[in-house]
């Protein structure tokens, strides 16, 4: 008998116990290292976000932050990508190379320019809040590019379409209503540094500056949303994510140079870095965030997969407002919490119906593995082995059957 093909047992589902007891062990083996991982980035992007608050509040021009960022970025980068990716590096072709320049302009140029535009007339909180809408934006880019399906009268597709919908209603809340402050009194701990920067700044920001600093972090996700689409077709061609990264800052800092130097070309004191909060922030934005945190999502990533990493962003709006309060003196709004509270719950209904989707997509390819052994066996084994595995074949396309009528059950009329 093949060594491959599973002897018969009194136990018909047998070999779906195998699988999920392969999948638990699997799972099991340094689990608490991902979690810890996308923790420890979520403390890294929170503090992109005070310490960039800070620099810009100190007067940096947010253009050129982007531009040090991004060429910290590169420098931080390219070392990684020369050393882990050396061997096993495809040949970077033309093609490749523009599928790249467009994805530095969305990724990391449209992206980071309106981001840092609108954390500068807005608040770390609502900025964090905003992001949130990335998932939204990339689920309704990738329907238009046909990367994804709506299925709306399965419950996976109504939960994506309802979440998107209920993302970007709190997300509008978010920007255009503010309501009632919310009374969370005076915190104990200050930050002296802080305070002495915002108080040798202009932080007067109205309702016109608050609302353009929205529209702009809305507009800084849907710029990452067209990088997410853009960048899956790049690694199918390019699967060497560490050098298009390299390749990529190393075009933005080209891009957002240009940007800067045509706003900031009058002194060049606007980009000086002698401020030591200057320097932190565009060193900790380009060194710990585009290249620590990327190198570290990039782990989880392979590790648990995307969406496991995306379940960890509404943790950093949890950070940046405790941060922003203990540190700025942040007031929070009804309209903030409403917003953000609508954005959060709108972000798990999406991935709840993506990872209900990739759910199903397992099961079927269980199925269809069981399917490869029944024909593997076939004129090696005898006839009680092969109805084993037709078994088995039978009772995992019947439970795939079940939970597509349950779906259509709760199908959308």
């Amino acid at each position: 008998m093949a060594p491959h093909c599973l002897k018969p047992t009194t136990q018909p589902h047998l070999l779906i116990q195998e699988e999920k007891r392969e999948m638990k062990a699997m799972a099991t083996s340094g689990d608490f290292l991902p979690p810890l991982v996308m923790v420890v980035v979520q403390f890294l992007y929170a503090g992109l976000n005070i310490t960039s608050k800070l620099a810009m509040e100190f007067g940096m021009n947010p253009l050129v932050l982007v531009a040090y960022r991004q060429m910290f970025a590169t420098v931080a980068i390219a070392p990684c990508a020369y050393w882990i990716e050396r061997k096993g590096r495809p040949k970077i072709t033309k093609p490749i190379l523009f599928q790249i320049l467009i994805c530095s302009l969305t990724g990391a140029t449209a992206n980071q320019v309106f981001y840092y535009v609108g954390l500068k007339y807005s608040t770390p909180t609502i900025a964090c809040a905003l992001t949130n809408v990335l998932p939204a934006a990339t689920f309704v880019l990738a329907v238009l590019f046909r990367q994804e399906s709506v299925a709306i009268k399965t419950r996976p597709g109504a939960a994506k379409v309802l979440g998107t919908v209920v993302c970007v209603g709190g997300a509008m809340l978010l920007s255009f209503y503010r309501g009632q402050t919310i009374e969370l009194g005076e915190s104990g701990i200050h930050w002296k540094y802080a305070e002495m920067m915002r108080g040798g700044s202009s932080n007067g920001q109205g309702t016109g500056s608050s609302i353009w600093g929205s529209l702009c972090l809305i507009i800084s996700s849907v710029a990452w949303a067209a990088w997410f689409v853009i960048q899956a077709k790049v690694n199918e061609k390019f699967p060497a994510p560490y050098t298009s990264t390299a390749l990529m800052t190393f075009m933005a800092t080209i891009q957002c140079g240009a940007i800067a130097i045509g706003v900031e070309h009058r002194t060049l004191a606007a980009w000086s870095l002698k401020s030591s909060i200057r320097l932190v922030g565009a060193l900790y934005a380009g060194v710990a965030c585009s290249g620590l945190a990327f190198c570290l999502t990039s782990w989880s990533i392979q590790k648990k997969g995307p969406l496991y990493a995306s379940v960890f962003n509404p943790f950093l709006l949890v950070i940046v407002a405790v941060f922003s309060w203990t540190f700025f003196q942040e007031k929070l709004y009804v309209g903030t919490v409403v917003g953000s509270t609508l954005i959060v719950a709108g972000l798990y209904a999406v991935l709840w119906g993506k990872t209900k989707e990739v759910k199903l997509q397992r099961d079927t390819e269980m199925a269809v593995a069981a399917e490869a052994k029944l024909d593997d066996c076939n004129d090696k084994d005898g006839l009680e082995e092969q109805s084993y595995v037709v078994s088995n074949a039978n009772i995992l396309h019947q439970v795939i059957a079940e939970r597509k009528e349950q779906e259509n059950k709760y199908s959308l009329v």
